[in-house]
């Protein structure tokens, strides 16, 4: 069994100190780096553009996971692999030909992931469950940080979890969105592989231990 994974969410982090965050995850016990790209239209806020992206690239030693939260993702897929990514999510809802933009993520030599919103069910990814390496499940309404859990994201972890196991897909279940050491190991128990946590980690008096404590709960 592979260990679970702790994805902080860069969105969270002091813009006005990038670098020194940056480092604090790439010392820390943190496995990925998860970035949001937001176009202000899919969502109703605007991230980091393509320079930013570079730049922490530049600077992270982790896997760089680039969740992408804009309409017509497909015109960007070979930007984002320049840029330094490893791994690529699209949104469900951003995409009307879903399996020929996962074919176009692994292309450009990325893992693909998809992300659904908290309206979505997961068994719309059933067919083409075995074309995913990760599958992001929204537990808050994606566009900003800090808002509290969807409770009803259990329920979908286990389903998507039944999904996984009946197909033999070796697909990573991915938690976003109000991830604190208060769900974290309730998530890992329904089957989840890599939590989110952005402002649980960074709004937190030390960020280091905190990313370890976390560590500890959810593979104990």
């Amino acid at each position: 069994m592979a260990s679970k994974r702790i994805a902080p969410s860069v969105l969270a982090a002091d813009f006005a100190n990038l670098q020194r965050d940056i480092e604090m995850i790439n010392k820390s016990e943190a496995d990925w780096f998860h970035i949001d790209i937001m176009d202000g239209v899919f969502v109703p806020n605007i991230s980091f553009g393509m320079p930013v992206l570079r730049d922490i690239a530049k600077h992270a030693n982790k896997t760089i996971d680039v969740h992408l939260m804009i309409v017509d993702p497909d015109r960007y897929i070979k930007t984002f692999a320049d840029l330094g990514s490893d791994v690529l999510t699209v949104h469900y809802e951003a995409c009307t030909h879903l399996h020929r933009t996962l074919q176009a993520i692994k292309a450009e030599g990325m893992k693909a992931g998809v992300a659904i919103n908290p309206h979505t069910n997961v068994s719309l990814l059933e067919d083409v469950i075995n074309d995913i390496d990760l599958v992001c499940i929204m537990s808050v309404n994606p566009g900003f940080g800090g808002q509290s859990f969807i409770e009803n994201t259990y329920k979908k972890v286990k389903q998507l979890r039944e999904i996984i196991t009946a197909n033999n897909a070796d697909t990573l279940i991915e938690i976003d969105g109000g991830v604190t050491n208060k769900n974290a190991k309730q998530l890992v128990d329904a089957g989840a592989d890599v939590l989110v946590a952005g402002s649980f980690v960074f709004k937190s008096t030390n960020p280091t231990q905190t990313i370890q404590e976390l560590k500890e709960i959810i593979n104990e």
